[in-house]
């Protein structure tokens, strides 16, 4: 037999003393990078996107869509890269989000975003304020949550400490963004008298005037004298409420009219916009002794991107926890109420754990087959191949996150192949003992060295198409191919460099047992069974053709289970968090207290729920958003009628429910108590792959926006009664009363009196806006200047309009000489997607069958009977947008999106697989039919798949279809090493049913044992709620796919190629 590549490899290392030095460089290499990559628990997914502001004070939506929205869309859309844009005409003001492609360079789009909005800046007419743009990236949603509670303190008290601790927290080395959310913040008020104002003749305008005019400084220069120089700095700012007490504000009878005169001046906390609370559930040993909710200040803190959230967190909390001695008091608490770095690396921590009984697991597996000596032959090579990988990964500038390090518990099985390969057949003929020993080994080497390099290429062509998935979805898979096809690469050369080496000084058979003839093959076992199974239907074509039908028949069946829901089909299922967030939205209108009063009684049922180990409420304010909030926008929540609830779940090890199936059981009785107030609940998850607006979106398009309205309507109640949708919502606001107060031009000017003036008055009044700023060096915020009214004094539009307007001649006019006042109801935001008006139906799925997948193919019927204005129909649309607005069409996305764009995406790589397959194969084999026969494993391991789905009830997901991309390699790979056997043994002249039968015998303990591997490097992920359909393809679609393997394969090659052969003979 000629010298193979592979020979000649394993000939240079087995017995240089290179090869020791080797081996423990690598290891120190790889060891030293597993310290150095960054830690996290999600990937680094990069979505750029970008949200552009717009104010137009006194606008209403349609007038913003118009003379903004629209013309802005027209310029983002040119913009290469851009995806989508979602625009929303609020009244005021503008948003649109601007979404570039998966995978776009963030800071290259952002700088194209600016350079449009640059060069058209000019096109806005008067009035318009100029566009603000915020980037959002993965990095903005916050890491560590702190949250400072106390029962003596009140949220002013705490919101000062919270400042001094955010100061402290700041410095740390790559924090990025932080926010203090809740507690009210130190504010100056003036609050005017409107009597003692008309009395002395003045106006909240020309108060505001003057308190600005009196707080200016400036540094005005210098002058000489006597050859030095002095500085001159005029002015002086309010520093103190006396200061500002004592400004003086107008003339009246010749005499000065003191601020103090015409109000009240405050100095303390501001109008509570939010409040905030903290309270602990039931699962915390502390709720004996608090068992009610205390005020609370919530820190959020960001890191800096490619950081290492584990080391960050920790230094901040090392930092809080000395703070405790000078800035902290004793009865301020400080929880931590989010650490994603200590998730994360518990999480990694988990699958390093993983990836160690994985590898324990195939050694011993090996130990079994081979003896302890082989064991270590095997248990040597994985290590150093994952050394290797960790060092590529560090390359890369990978983070170890669970997708990385999936990758290679994933293939901790198929690693070990190539080395049990090479080691197995070493033993064989170590224990044959026809040659010496280095010519055995090298012989044994060569045998299947070549096949071995083959089939290595073979599972890395299967895996690695779906680096190229596209979408959201792109990014937390494309790390999963990579890694594993290096992680191959790399175990092929240690299989090829030092599993001979060890082989060969391990596998050594002793001496003295020459006297033991040499064992012939026919006395193993396990050839006799093989021979018993193979032999009759090789014989017999009636027994064989029995043999294909019932293996069609378990084909056929196992793909009707998809189409019978017996193996339901979803994007992603749930990850075990430890964590949700229950989102209430009261109706427009609704008042801070009554919101509060609703917050408290849902969280005073969620106290209760056994798994609960703290809460935290945010009304009016947004809860630390997740990565669902990032793309939902829900750190733009903010309003009297909405509250947040962030729930606190024990850890995972602690809890037999999975979080999802608490949040299924937390659901029905916080709705009960949403109905109760009128309110709209909604429980988020974090979701497991990548985030949408919600896992139901029917986006409604068509002629006029109320007629849309109508429909998205019914579209909702469609959804409300059909079974296992939840959650529902749209966005289309409730009606709320607005006056509009007209200023009656003649008489405005007869009294000497512009309307701006009117506008001004009550503009400053009402909104309380800061209209200046307090100058104190000791406080950390700027502390604000806001004028109002006594609440007594604004409760009905009466007293509004009783208010007092300085006229230019010195004169007071009531507002209600001036104004006509309608009452009107608030027009609705209008929302846009891609040029075109939408109204947004959400939901979320929960319940039986919890894949938007058979929800929505079910609607169809449903949707037909909708009653829709006359001469229009409905369109649904699955994928793109509608190409025309003038009938309706119902366009489903969210997750739906995502799952359909991936299993495309997938299937497409299947296709690429089978095809890249197929011709390495018949580059090897030079013969257009074997190949086929080979690949006849792959559509077998779908019967193994879809029956695992079934018996654990498991959904078919994306990483279900990654399982059976892979299994394709690795079924194909063992189909290889079996004919490529078969054919050796012809070539030596054998009878072709012999020949079959010996091959097999001798390729079944290889073929189990790596089978076995893969079996148990996966079967260790079963547990992982997302990676669970992996583990079960590869688990059980490997057992079955191996066993039909090894008995089809030879049959339909024997019956393909039987002639040829019998010819030769």
């Amino acid at each position: 037999m000629q010298e193979g590549i592979s020979g000649k490899i394993a000939n240079f290392f087995i017995n240089s003393k290179l090869t020791i030095l080797l081996m423990v460089a690598l290891m120190i290499i790889g060891t030293y990078s597993s310290f150095l990559i960054p830690r996290e628990e999600e990937p680094q997914i990069n979505v750029p996107m970008a949200d552009v502001m717009v104010g137009y004070p006194g606008a209403s939506p349609s007038e913003i869509e118009s003379r903004v929205v629209k013309p802005l869309e027209k310029i983002i859309g040119n913009i290469k890269g851009v995806e989508h844009i979602h625009s929303m005409a609020f009244n005021g003001y503008s948003m649109m989000v601007v979404q570039f492609y998966v995978g776009e360079n963030s800071e290259d789009s952002y700088v194209k975003l600016y350079d449009e909005l640059m060069k058209n800046r000019t096109m806005f007419p008067e009035g318009v304020m100029q566009p603000i743009v915020k980037t959002r990236s993965i990095d903005d949603v916050p890491m560590l949550g702190l949250t400072l509670w106390s029962e003596k303190y009140d949220d002013f008290q705490l919101r000062q400490i919270a400042e001094e601790v955010t100061s402290e927290v700041e410095k740390v080395k790559d924090v990025a963004i932080t926010k203090e959310i809740g507690g009210r913040t130190r504010e100056l008020k003036v609050v005017l008298d409107k009597d003692k104002m008309a009395e002395n003749g003045v106006d909240a305008l020309s108060i505001m005037q003057m308190i600005q005019a009196n707080n200016g400084s400036s540094q005005s220069g210098s002058f000489v004298q006597n050859d030095t120089e002095y500085l001159v700095t005029t002015g002086k700012f309010l520093a103190t409420s006396e200061d500002v007490e004592n400004l003086v504000v107008g003339v009246n009878n010749n005499m000065p009219v003191y601020l103090k005169q015409v109000a009240s001046i405050q100095d303390g906390p501001q109008t509570p916009k939010n409040y905030v609370s903290f309270g602990y559930g039931k699962a915390n040993e502390k709720f004996s002794k608090f068992n009610s909710e205390y005020p609370a200040v919530t820190i959020s803190v960001a890191k800096v991107k490619g950081a290492d959230a584990m080391q960050i967190s920790e230094k901040i909390i090392t930092k809080v926890e000395s703070l405790k001695k000078n800035i902290i008091p004793a009865d301020v608490h400080v929880e931590v109420t989010r650490n994603y770095g200590e998730t994360a690396s518990h999480k990694v921590g988990e699958l390093l754990l993983h990836l160690g009984v994985a590898i324990i697991a195939v050694t011993v597996l090996v130990m079994l087959a081979m003896g302890w000596r082989g064991g270590l032959v095997v248990f040597f090579s994985v290590p150093l191949t994952f050394a290797l990988t960790l060092f590529s990964y560090y390359l890369l500038g990978y983070t170890l996150n669970r997708i990385t390090l999936f990758a290679l518990v994933f293939v901790v099985g198929i690693v070990v192949d190539d080395s049990i390969i090479i080691a197995e057949n070493m033993h064989r003929h170590f224990k044959m003992k026809r040659l010496p020993f280095k010519q055995a080994a090298i012989y044994a080497i060569n045998e299947v060295g070549n096949p071995t390099i083959l089939a290595t290429f073979t599972v890395i062509a299967a895996i690695l198409p779906m680096a190229f998935v596209s979408g959201m979805m792109g990014p937390y898979m494309s790390p999963m191919p990579i890694g594993a096809s290096i992680a191959m690469l790399l175990s092929l050369f240690v299989a090829l460099t030092v599993t001979p080496y060890l082989g060969y000084h391990l596998l050594h058979e002793k001496d003295e047992q020459e006297h033991k003839e040499e064992q012939g093959l026919e006395t193993s076992w396990i050839y006799k069974i093989y021979k018993k199974v193979e032999q009759p239907l090789l014989d017999n074509s009636k027994k064989r053709n029995l043999m294909f039908v019932v293996t069609i028949v378990l084909l056929l069946g196992s793909v009707l289970m998809f189409f019978t829901k017996s193996v339901a089909v979803k994007m992603l299922p749930f990850d075990n968090k430890n964590e949700f967030q229950v989102v209430i939205d009261m109706p427009e209108g609704t008042t801070l207290e009554r919101t509060a009063a609703v917050t408290k009684e849902i969280a005073q049922y969620l106290s209760t729920v056994p798994e609960v180990v703290d809460y935290q409420n945010y009304i009016g304010a947004s809860a630390p958003i997740t990565f669902n909030g990032l793309v939902r926008h829900y750190d733009m929540r903010g309003g009297s009628n909405m509250a947040d609830i962030q729930v606190n779940l024990l850890h995972k090890e602690d809890r037999d429910l999975q979080s999802h199936d608490i949040a299924k059981v937390v659901r029905p009785e916080v709705q009960k108590i949403a109905k109760k107030y009128g309110a709209n609940v909604k429980i988020v998850e974090v979701p497991p792959g990548p985030p949408v607006l919600s896992t139901l979106v029917a986006e409604v398009y068509g002629p006029n926006y109320e007629d849309q309205i109508k429909v998205a309507n019914q579209v909702k109640t469609i959804l409300e009664t059909t079974s296992d949708v939840v959650d529902t919502d749209w966005m289309v606001e409730a009606p709320q009363v607005e006056y509009k107060l007209e200023v009656d031009r003649e008489k405005a000017m007869l009294n000497g009196i512009a309307p701006q003036q009117v506008v001004g008055n009550l503009t400053y009044l009402l909104r309380e806006m800061p209209v200046s700023n307090l100058y104190d060096e000791r406080s950390n915020n700027p502390v604000g200047i806001t004028l109002s009214l006594a609440d007594k004094d604004k409760t009905s539009m009466q007293d509004i309009q009783n208010l007092k307007i300085k006229g230019s001649r010195g004169n007071v006019v009531p507002v209600s000489d001036l104004v006509k006042v309608t009452t009107d109801t608030l027009q609705n935001t209008i929302y846009r997607k891609d040029q075109k008006r939408v109204v947004y139906v959400l939901a979320d799925m929960a319940g039986a069958l919890e894949s938007p997948v058979y929800a929505i193919l079910g609607m169809n019927e449903k949707l037909e009977k909708m009653q829709l204005p006359k001469g229009y129909k409905v369109n649904e649309l699955y994928i793109g947008s509608p190409s025309d607005e003038s009938d309706f069409t119902v366009k489903w996305d969210g997750e739906w999106q995502i799952t359909l764009e991936v299993f495309r995406d997938l299937g497409a790589a299947f296709l690429v697989v089978i095809i890249v397959i197929y011709m390495l194969i018949v580059g090897w084999f030079q013969n257009f039919k074997t190949p086929i026969v080979m690949m006849v494993a792959i559509p077998l391991s779908l019967v193994g798949i879809v029956l695992g789905h079934w018996l654990l009830g498991a959904f078919f997901t994306a990483t279900s279809f990654i399982g059976m991309i892979a299994l394709a390699g690795v079924m194909v790979r063992n189909s290889v090493l079996l004919i490529d056997f078969i054919e050796i043994r012809l070539n030596d002249g054998i009878p072709m049913k012999q020949a079959i039968i010996e091959a097999g015998a001798v390729r079944t303990t290889p073929i189990l044992l790596t089978t076995g591997a893969v079996v148990i490097g996966a079967s260790i992920i079963l547990f992982d709620p997302i990676f669970q359909g992996l583990a079960i393809s590869l688990v059980a679609g490997a057992i079955v796919s191996t066993l039909l393997t090894l008995i089809v394969v030879p049959l339909i090659y024997y019956i393909t190629e039987r002639k040829k052969w019998e010819k030769n003979n």
